[in-house]
Protein backbone atom coordinates (compact mmCIF):
# COMPACT_ATOMS: atom_id res chain seq x y z
CA UNK A 1 0.00 0.00 0.00
CA UNK A 2 1.45 3.52 -1.19
CA UNK A 3 0.93 6.61 0.70
CA UNK A 4 -2.11 8.90 -0.02
CA UNK A 5 0.61 11.99 -0.91
CA UNK A 6 1.43 9.64 -3.53
CA UNK A 7 1.17 11.40 -7.01
CA UNK A 8 1.29 9.68 -10.85
CA UNK A 9 0.73 11.81 -13.43
CA UNK A 10 -1.17 10.33 -16.64
CA UNK A 11 0.57 11.89 -19.63
CA UNK A 12 -0.68 10.09 -22.74
CA UNK A 13 -1.66 10.58 -26.47
CA UNK A 14 -4.42 8.78 -27.99
CA UNK A 15 -4.62 5.44 -28.88
CA UNK A 16 -5.80 5.75 -32.37
CA UNK A 17 -8.76 3.68 -33.17
CA UNK A 18 -9.34 2.80 -29.86
CA UNK A 19 -9.25 5.52 -27.18
CA UNK A 20 -9.07 9.38 -27.04
CA UNK A 21 -6.36 10.64 -24.45
CA UNK A 22 -8.78 11.46 -22.31
CA UNK A 23 -10.28 8.08 -22.00
CA UNK A 24 -6.75 6.39 -21.69
CA UNK A 25 -6.41 8.41 -18.57
CA UNK A 26 -9.57 7.19 -17.29
CA UNK A 27 -8.60 3.73 -17.90
CA UNK A 28 -4.87 4.00 -16.64
CA UNK A 29 -6.43 6.17 -13.41
CA UNK A 30 -9.31 3.36 -12.96
CA UNK A 31 -6.55 0.38 -12.81
CA UNK A 32 -4.04 2.15 -10.47
CA UNK A 33 -6.88 2.81 -8.01
CA UNK A 34 -8.12 -0.79 -8.12
CA UNK A 35 -4.22 -1.81 -6.45
CA UNK A 36 -3.72 1.40 -4.42
CA UNK A 37 -6.53 2.89 -3.14
CA UNK A 38 -4.77 5.76 -1.78
CA UNK A 39 -3.12 7.09 -5.10
CA UNK A 40 -3.38 10.55 -6.85
CA UNK A 41 -3.87 9.45 -9.91
CA UNK A 42 -3.67 13.54 -12.16
CA UNK A 43 -4.86 13.14 -15.57
CA UNK A 44 -3.43 15.17 -18.17
CA UNK A 45 -4.02 14.05 -22.12
CA UNK A 46 -1.43 15.26 -24.72
CA UNK A 47 -0.97 15.38 -28.21
CA UNK A 48 1.75 16.09 -30.18
CA UNK A 49 -0.26 19.11 -32.26
CA UNK A 50 -2.06 16.49 -34.49
CA UNK A 51 -5.50 15.17 -33.85
CA UNK A 52 -6.87 15.03 -30.23
CA UNK A 53 -4.92 18.40 -29.71
CA UNK A 54 -7.74 20.70 -29.09
CA UNK A 55 -9.45 17.67 -25.82
CA UNK A 56 -6.34 18.27 -24.90
CA UNK A 57 -6.56 21.72 -24.42
CA UNK A 58 -9.51 21.24 -23.08
CA UNK A 59 -9.02 18.98 -20.53
CA UNK A 60 -6.36 21.16 -18.77
CA UNK A 61 -9.02 24.18 -18.55
CA UNK A 62 -9.11 25.77 -21.87
CA UNK A 63 -12.60 26.76 -23.00
CA UNK A 64 -14.08 24.90 -26.15
CA UNK A 65 -15.15 26.98 -28.54
CA UNK A 66 -17.15 25.62 -31.75
CA UNK A 67 -17.50 27.29 -35.31
CA UNK A 68 -18.83 26.36 -38.36
CA UNK A 69 -16.09 25.99 -41.40
CA UNK A 70 -15.70 24.59 -44.83
CA UNK A 71 -14.37 21.14 -44.63
CA UNK A 72 -11.36 20.05 -46.88
CA UNK A 73 -13.81 19.94 -50.05
CA UNK A 74 -15.72 22.84 -49.02
CA UNK A 75 -18.67 21.38 -47.53
CA UNK A 76 -19.47 23.29 -44.27
CA UNK A 77 -18.24 21.07 -40.76
CA UNK A 78 -18.88 22.04 -37.12
CA UNK A 79 -15.05 22.34 -35.81
CA UNK A 80 -13.48 23.66 -32.33
CA UNK A 81 -10.56 25.72 -31.44
CA UNK A 82 -9.61 26.37 -27.34
CA UNK A 83 -9.45 29.34 -25.98
CA UNK A 84 -7.69 30.45 -22.52
CA UNK A 85 -9.07 34.22 -22.07
CA UNK A 86 -6.83 35.24 -19.27
CA UNK A 87 -3.81 34.37 -21.37
CA UNK A 88 -5.40 35.52 -24.80
CA UNK A 89 -3.73 31.92 -25.87
CA UNK A 90 -6.10 29.69 -27.94
CA UNK A 91 -5.19 26.15 -29.75
CA UNK A 92 -5.98 25.70 -33.23
CA UNK A 93 -5.81 21.83 -34.71
CA UNK A 94 -6.20 22.13 -38.33
CA UNK A 95 -7.02 18.65 -38.48
CA UNK A 96 -10.73 19.78 -36.90
CA UNK A 97 -11.36 21.80 -40.13
CA UNK A 98 -9.04 20.34 -42.58
CA UNK A 99 -8.27 16.52 -41.58
CA UNK A 100 -8.54 13.36 -43.25
CA UNK A 101 -11.48 12.57 -40.64
CA UNK A 102 -13.66 15.44 -42.41
CA UNK A 103 -13.41 14.09 -45.76
CA UNK A 104 -17.59 13.02 -46.96
CA UNK A 105 -17.25 9.64 -46.51
CA UNK A 106 -13.48 9.23 -46.83
CA UNK A 107 -13.19 10.11 -50.39
CA UNK A 108 -10.01 11.84 -50.82
CA UNK A 109 -9.10 14.69 -52.86
CA UNK A 110 -5.91 15.06 -53.26
CA UNK A 111 -5.10 17.64 -55.85
CA UNK A 112 -8.11 20.13 -54.72
CA UNK A 113 -8.82 19.60 -50.69
CA UNK A 114 -8.08 23.03 -49.24
CA UNK A 115 -7.14 24.55 -45.97
CA UNK A 116 -9.93 27.44 -46.25
CA UNK A 117 -11.02 26.34 -42.78
CA UNK A 118 -8.01 26.28 -41.01
CA UNK A 119 -7.73 29.91 -41.90
CA UNK A 120 -11.52 30.34 -40.93
CA UNK A 121 -10.85 28.88 -37.28
CA UNK A 122 -7.71 31.03 -37.28
CA UNK A 123 -10.05 34.06 -37.99
CA UNK A 124 -12.49 33.15 -35.34
CA UNK A 125 -9.68 32.41 -32.87
CA UNK A 126 -8.66 36.23 -33.47
CA UNK A 127 -12.55 37.39 -33.07
CA UNK A 128 -12.54 35.53 -30.02
CA UNK A 129 -9.40 38.08 -28.67
CA UNK A 130 -5.97 35.34 -28.92
CA UNK A 131 -2.96 36.92 -29.42
CA UNK A 132 -1.07 34.01 -29.17
CA UNK A 133 -1.78 30.89 -31.29
CA UNK A 134 -0.42 27.34 -31.25
CA UNK A 135 -1.44 26.05 -34.44
CA UNK A 136 -1.50 22.38 -34.49
CA UNK A 137 -1.28 20.61 -37.31
CA UNK A 138 -1.28 17.32 -38.38
CA UNK A 139 -3.46 14.58 -39.83
CA UNK A 140 -4.33 16.59 -42.78
CA UNK A 141 -6.34 15.87 -45.94
CA UNK A 142 -4.43 18.55 -47.91
CA UNK A 143 -1.66 19.72 -50.13
CA UNK A 144 -2.38 23.25 -50.64
CA UNK A 145 1.40 24.84 -48.54
CA UNK A 146 -1.53 26.81 -46.81
CA UNK A 147 -2.92 28.50 -49.35
CA UNK A 148 -6.23 28.05 -48.33
CA UNK A 149 -6.02 28.91 -44.53
CA UNK A 150 -4.88 32.00 -46.41
CA UNK A 151 -7.05 33.09 -48.56
CA UNK A 152 -9.79 32.65 -45.74
CA UNK A 153 -7.25 35.15 -43.72
CA UNK A 154 -7.35 37.46 -46.80
CA UNK A 155 -5.14 36.50 -49.21
CA UNK A 156 -5.18 36.32 -53.14
CA UNK A 157 -3.58 33.94 -55.04
CA UNK A 158 -4.01 34.69 -59.11
CA UNK A 159 -3.80 32.97 -61.92
CA UNK A 160 -1.65 34.70 -65.40
CA UNK A 161 -5.26 36.15 -66.21
CA UNK A 162 -5.62 37.96 -62.91
CA UNK A 163 -8.08 35.49 -61.93
CA UNK A 164 -8.14 33.54 -58.39
CA UNK A 165 -6.56 29.92 -58.55
CA UNK A 166 -8.71 26.90 -58.15
CA UNK A 167 -8.72 24.94 -54.70
CA UNK A 168 -5.85 22.56 -53.13
CA UNK A 169 -2.37 21.98 -54.10
CA UNK A 170 -3.44 20.94 -57.74
CA UNK A 171 -4.42 25.18 -58.51
CA UNK A 172 -0.97 25.92 -57.30
CA UNK A 173 -0.14 24.78 -60.63
CA UNK A 174 -1.65 27.84 -62.15
CA UNK A 175 -0.70 30.65 -59.72
CA UNK A 176 1.23 33.34 -61.32
CA UNK A 177 0.49 35.81 -58.60
CA UNK A 178 0.33 36.67 -55.26
CA UNK A 179 -1.23 39.47 -52.74
CA UNK A 180 -1.00 38.96 -49.28
CA UNK A 181 -1.92 43.06 -48.51
CA UNK A 182 -5.29 41.90 -47.54
CA UNK A 183 -4.31 39.56 -44.89
CA UNK A 184 -6.00 40.40 -41.73
CA UNK A 185 -4.00 43.12 -39.82
CA UNK A 186 -4.65 41.19 -36.77
CA UNK A 187 -1.80 38.45 -37.81
CA UNK A 188 0.55 41.00 -37.31
CA UNK A 189 0.23 41.50 -33.96
CA UNK A 190 -0.44 38.08 -33.14
CA UNK A 191 2.29 35.74 -31.81
CA UNK A 192 1.66 31.96 -33.70
CA UNK A 193 3.43 28.79 -33.00
CA UNK A 194 3.70 26.17 -35.37
CA UNK A 195 3.62 22.80 -33.52
CA UNK A 196 4.40 20.14 -35.77
CA UNK A 197 6.04 16.86 -34.73
CA UNK A 198 7.16 16.13 -38.55
CA UNK A 199 10.18 18.78 -39.77
CA UNK A 200 10.40 18.42 -43.32
CA UNK A 201 10.95 21.06 -46.05
CA UNK A 202 7.80 21.55 -48.45
CA UNK A 203 9.10 20.26 -52.05
CA UNK A 204 11.66 17.47 -53.16
CA UNK A 205 12.10 13.93 -52.16
CA UNK A 206 11.52 14.41 -48.53
CA UNK A 207 8.64 17.41 -49.07
CA UNK A 208 4.85 16.94 -48.57
CA UNK A 209 3.89 15.76 -51.31
CA UNK A 210 6.59 12.68 -51.72
CA UNK A 211 6.10 11.65 -48.23
CA UNK A 212 2.58 12.49 -47.09
CA UNK A 213 0.35 13.01 -50.91
CA UNK A 214 0.37 9.73 -51.35
CA UNK A 215 -1.83 9.28 -47.62
CA UNK A 216 -3.92 11.56 -49.01
CA UNK A 217 -4.77 9.79 -52.04
CA UNK A 218 -2.13 11.04 -54.43
CA UNK A 219 -1.06 8.84 -57.39
CA UNK A 220 2.62 9.01 -58.62
CA UNK A 221 1.51 11.68 -61.43
CA UNK A 222 -0.84 13.82 -58.50
CA UNK A 223 2.80 13.75 -56.51
CA UNK A 224 4.78 15.10 -59.39
CA UNK A 225 2.46 17.79 -59.74
CA UNK A 226 2.34 18.85 -56.47
CA UNK A 227 5.62 18.79 -55.76
CA UNK A 228 6.04 21.06 -59.06
CA UNK A 229 3.31 23.25 -58.11
CA UNK A 230 4.20 23.66 -53.90
CA UNK A 231 7.59 24.79 -55.58
CA UNK A 232 5.44 27.62 -57.40
CA UNK A 233 3.94 28.65 -55.08
CA UNK A 234 7.28 28.99 -53.13
CA UNK A 235 8.72 31.28 -55.94
CA UNK A 236 5.76 33.61 -56.61
CA UNK A 237 5.50 34.31 -53.12
CA UNK A 238 9.76 34.59 -53.05
CA UNK A 239 9.61 32.59 -49.84
CA UNK A 240 11.98 29.87 -51.28
CA UNK A 241 14.42 30.08 -48.26
CA UNK A 242 11.45 29.03 -46.11
CA UNK A 243 10.95 26.14 -48.53
CA UNK A 244 13.73 24.61 -47.31
CA UNK A 245 13.25 25.59 -43.46
CA UNK A 246 12.34 22.73 -40.77
CA UNK A 247 8.39 22.13 -40.42
CA UNK A 248 7.58 23.78 -44.01
CA UNK A 249 6.16 20.48 -45.22
CA UNK A 250 4.47 19.75 -42.22
CA UNK A 251 0.47 18.68 -43.13
CA UNK A 252 0.45 19.55 -46.73
CA UNK A 253 2.65 22.25 -46.75
CA UNK A 254 0.71 24.50 -44.13
CA UNK A 255 3.65 24.59 -42.45
CA UNK A 256 5.27 26.54 -45.17
CA UNK A 257 1.85 28.63 -44.98
CA UNK A 258 2.32 29.44 -41.53
CA UNK A 259 5.75 30.47 -41.72
CA UNK A 260 5.71 32.71 -44.87
CA UNK A 261 2.36 34.38 -44.46
CA UNK A 262 1.63 34.22 -40.45
CA UNK A 263 5.03 34.94 -39.52
CA UNK A 264 5.32 31.62 -37.45
CA UNK A 265 7.66 30.40 -35.48
CA UNK A 266 8.00 26.68 -35.77
CA UNK A 267 8.46 24.22 -32.66
CA UNK A 268 8.23 20.60 -32.35
CA UNK A 269 4.27 19.56 -31.46
CA UNK A 270 4.81 17.71 -28.13
CA UNK A 271 6.82 20.63 -26.79
CA UNK A 272 4.50 22.99 -27.46
CA UNK A 273 1.69 21.72 -26.02
CA UNK A 274 3.29 20.67 -22.76
CA UNK A 275 3.96 23.90 -22.14
CA UNK A 276 0.16 25.07 -23.01
CA UNK A 277 -0.91 22.14 -20.48
CA UNK A 278 1.42 23.21 -18.02
CA UNK A 279 3.10 20.11 -17.53
CA UNK A 280 6.26 21.33 -15.98
CA UNK A 281 4.16 21.97 -12.79
CA UNK A 282 2.58 19.26 -13.03
CA UNK A 283 5.18 16.84 -13.41
CA UNK A 284 6.45 18.29 -9.72
CA UNK A 285 6.07 16.26 -6.80
CA UNK A 286 5.16 13.17 -8.37
CA UNK A 287 6.52 10.10 -8.10
CA UNK A 288 5.92 8.97 -11.89
CA UNK A 289 4.93 9.23 -14.92
CA UNK A 290 2.85 7.10 -17.12
CA UNK A 291 2.74 7.84 -21.08
CA UNK A 292 2.06 6.55 -24.13
CA UNK A 293 0.08 6.10 -27.80
CA UNK A 294 -1.18 3.44 -29.46
CA UNK A 295 1.78 1.96 -31.40
CA UNK A 296 5.56 2.89 -29.82
CA UNK A 297 7.86 2.67 -32.52
CA UNK A 298 10.78 4.15 -34.73
CA UNK A 299 8.21 6.85 -35.83
CA UNK A 300 7.43 7.90 -31.66
CA UNK A 301 11.47 8.35 -31.43
CA UNK A 302 11.21 11.32 -33.79
CA UNK A 303 8.82 14.06 -31.83
CA UNK A 304 5.90 12.09 -30.62
CA UNK A 305 4.07 12.73 -27.87
CA UNK A 306 5.75 9.84 -25.52
CA UNK A 307 9.28 11.04 -25.72
CA UNK A 308 8.68 14.40 -25.46
CA UNK A 309 6.68 13.96 -21.75
CA UNK A 310 9.49 11.05 -20.89
CA UNK A 311 12.42 13.80 -21.66
CA UNK A 312 10.78 16.47 -19.56
CA UNK A 313 9.69 14.68 -17.12
CA UNK A 314 13.68 13.31 -16.66
CA UNK A 315 14.61 17.04 -16.67
CA UNK A 316 12.76 16.86 -13.25
CA UNK A 317 14.12 13.55 -11.53
CA UNK A 318 10.54 11.70 -12.34
CA UNK A 319 10.74 8.48 -13.92
CA UNK A 320 8.57 7.11 -16.87
CA UNK A 321 6.88 4.18 -18.04
CA UNK A 322 4.77 3.86 -20.95
CA UNK A 323 1.69 2.06 -22.48
CA UNK A 324 0.86 1.45 -25.68
CA UNK A 325 -1.03 -1.06 -27.91
CA UNK A 326 1.91 -2.41 -29.67
CA UNK A 327 5.77 -2.04 -29.20
CA UNK A 328 8.54 -2.48 -31.55
CA UNK A 329 11.26 -0.77 -29.52
CA UNK A 330 13.81 -2.10 -27.62
CA UNK A 331 14.48 -1.78 -23.99
CA UNK A 332 17.40 0.30 -25.10
CA UNK A 333 15.77 2.43 -27.22
CA UNK A 334 13.13 3.24 -24.89
CA UNK A 335 15.92 3.89 -22.16
CA UNK A 336 17.93 6.39 -24.39
CA UNK A 337 14.67 8.39 -24.24
CA UNK A 338 14.32 7.99 -20.83
CA UNK A 339 11.06 5.53 -20.67
CA UNK A 340 11.92 2.79 -18.29
CA UNK A 341 10.18 0.25 -19.06
CA UNK A 342 6.78 -0.36 -21.78
CA UNK A 343 3.75 -2.53 -21.42
CA UNK A 344 2.04 -2.83 -24.39
CA UNK A 345 -1.49 -4.46 -24.27
CA UNK A 346 -0.38 -6.51 -26.85
CA UNK A 347 1.23 -8.69 -24.44
CA UNK A 348 -2.15 -9.62 -23.09
CA UNK A 349 -4.32 -9.44 -26.02
CA UNK A 350 -2.65 -10.80 -29.11
CA UNK A 351 -5.37 -10.81 -31.52
CA UNK A 352 -4.88 -6.84 -32.78
CA UNK A 353 -8.63 -6.38 -33.43
CA UNK A 354 -9.40 -8.10 -30.01
CA UNK A 355 -6.83 -5.41 -28.43
CA UNK A 356 -8.33 -2.71 -30.20
CA UNK A 357 -11.97 -3.34 -29.52
CA UNK A 358 -10.95 -4.37 -25.83
CA UNK A 359 -8.19 -1.44 -25.23
CA UNK A 360 -9.93 0.49 -22.21
CA UNK A 361 -10.05 -2.97 -19.72
CA UNK A 362 -6.72 -4.18 -20.87
CA UNK A 363 -5.41 -1.10 -20.29
CA UNK A 364 -6.50 -1.22 -16.77
CA UNK A 365 -5.38 -4.73 -16.03
CA UNK A 366 -1.54 -3.14 -17.58
CA UNK A 367 -2.23 0.22 -15.28
CA UNK A 368 -2.79 -2.66 -12.34
CA UNK A 369 0.86 -4.65 -13.00
CA UNK A 370 2.25 -1.18 -13.38
CA UNK A 371 0.89 -0.71 -9.92
CA UNK A 372 2.03 -3.62 -8.43
CA UNK A 373 5.58 -3.25 -10.10
CA UNK A 374 6.39 0.41 -9.72
CA UNK A 375 4.08 1.45 -6.59
CA UNK A 376 3.91 -1.82 -4.61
Amino acid sequence: MVAEATRVLIAADKFKGSLTAVEVAEHVAAGLRRVVPGVEAVPLPVADGGDGTVDAAVAAGYERCEVRVAGPVGEPVAAAFALERGKRTAVVEMAEASGLRRLPQGVRAPLTATTYGTGELVRAALDAGARTIVLGVGGSATTDGGAGMLGALGARFLDGRGRPVGPGGGGLAEVASADLSGLDPRIAATRVVLASDVDNPLTGPRGAASVYGPQKGAGAADVALLDAALARYACVLDRTDLAAAPGAGAAGGVGFGALAGLGAAFRPGIEVILDVLGFAEAVRGCRLVITGEGSLDAQSLHGKAPVGVARVAGAYGVPTVAVCGRLTLAPSALARVGISRAYALAELEPDPERCMAHAGPLLERTAELIARDVLG
